[in-house]
C-alpha cells in the first residue's frame, strides 16, 4: 500500500506539472500594475520597402486611356482579387535580383529599396520626361500584389497565405491561419523577416498587451512565423487536467495491477 501511496502522489505532480497554465494561452494579457484597462496604442509601423522578387501592381491612367493601355497588362486597370493570384503573377512587374523592374517604353526602373509612393513618383516623372507635359494628365497606382507570409510550427494551418490587404498585423495574419492551440507558445512566436543583407529572428510574446507597440507587430511581404510547441506536447499530455486524469488513470490501473501480480508471486 504503501508504494500505491507513493505511486498517487507521483501521478497527481504529473497531471498538475503537465498542464497548461491557463494564462499561457490568454492573448493580449494586461502585464503591468496599471488598473486602468484602456491604453493607447502607438503605431510603429515602419513604410515597406521592396526587396528583390516581390511583384508589383502598376496601372497607369490618363485622359486618353489608349496611350497607356501598353503599360497596363490587363487592360485599364481591372482589379485584383482573391482568386487571380496566378493573375497577378504573370501580369505584375517581377522586382529581379538587381532590383530593378521591366516597363514598355520606360525600360529598367530600379525600385529596390524604395516604398511604393516613392516607387509612384519615379515613374510618373519618367513618364513626364517621355510621354506626357502635365501631371495633371496622369494618373499612377504602385501596390504590392498581395502581402505574401508563410506560416510553421505549431499552428492550425501552415504554409505560404496571401491577404489582399495593405497592411496585416500579426494577429490577422494567424487568424488566417487556423489559430494557435493551446499547445502552442504564444509567449514567444517567431518572426523571419528578410534583408537585403539576410534574415533575422524577431521574438514577440502575444499574450502581452504591448505586443501592439512592437515595430513588429505589422507583417511585412515574406515574413515567416513560426510557433515553437510548448514542452507539454512533447510529454504528450493534454492541456487541462480533466484531459489528463483519463489517460493517466489508465497508467495508473496498470501500475497497480502490476504490483499486485507482482506482490502474490
Amino acid at each position: 500500500m504503501k508504494r500505491l501511496f507513493v505511486i498517487a502522489i507521483i501521478v497527481v505532480n504529473v497531471v498538475f506539472v503537465s498542464c497548461i497554465p491557463y494564462k499561457d494561452t490568454i492573448y493580449l494579457q494586461n502585464k503591468s500594475n496599471a488598473t486602468d484597462s484602456t491604453q493607447v496604442i502607438v503605431e510603429k509601423q515602419k513604410p515597406y520597402r521592396v526587396q528583390i522578387n516581390d511583384i508589383l501592381n502598376i496601372r497607369i491612367k490618363a485622359a486618353k486611356q489608349e496611350t497607356v493601355t501598353i503599360f497596363n497588362p490587363i487592360g485599364q486597370g481591372g482589379d485584383l482579387n482573391a482568386g487571380s493570384l496566378e493573375r497577378a503573377y504573370f501580369d505584375g512587374f517581377t522586382v529581379d535580383l538587381h532590383g530593378n523592374i521591366l516597363m514598355p517604353k520606360l525600360g529598367k526602373i530600379n525600385v529596390l529599396g524604395f516604398t511604393t509612393d516613392e516607387i509612384k513618383q519615379i515613374i510618373e516623372k519618367k513618364l513626364l520626361e517621355t510621354e506626357y507635359k502635365a501631371a495633371n494628365d496622369i494618373f499612377v497606382t504602385v501596390k504590392l500584389t498581395g502581402l505574401q507570409y508563410t506560416t510553421t510550427g505549431e499552428i492550425g494551418s501552415t504554409g505560404t497565405k496571401t491577404i489582399f490587404k495593405e497592411r496585416v498585423n500579426i494577429f490577422e495574419a494567424i487568424a488566417n491561419s487556423g489559430d494557435i492551440p493551446d499547445t502552442g507558445d504564444k509567449k514567444d512566436v517567431l518572426i523571419i523577416r528578410q534583408f537585403p543583407q539576410g534574415q533575422k529572428i524577431f521574438h514577440v510574446d502575444l499574450t502581452d498587451i504591448n505586443v501592439m507597440n512592437s515595430p513588429y507587430y505589422y507583417i511585412q511581404p515574406n515574413d515567416m512565423i513560426y510557433v515553437k510547441p510548448l514542452k507539454q506536447k512533447s510529454w504528450g499530455t493534454g492541456t487541462t487536467v480533466l484531459q489528463n486524469m483519463g489517460a493517466i488513470a489508465t497508467v495508473l490501473s496498470f501500475i497497480t495491477t502490476t504490483i499486485l501480480l507482482v506482490d502474490r508471486i
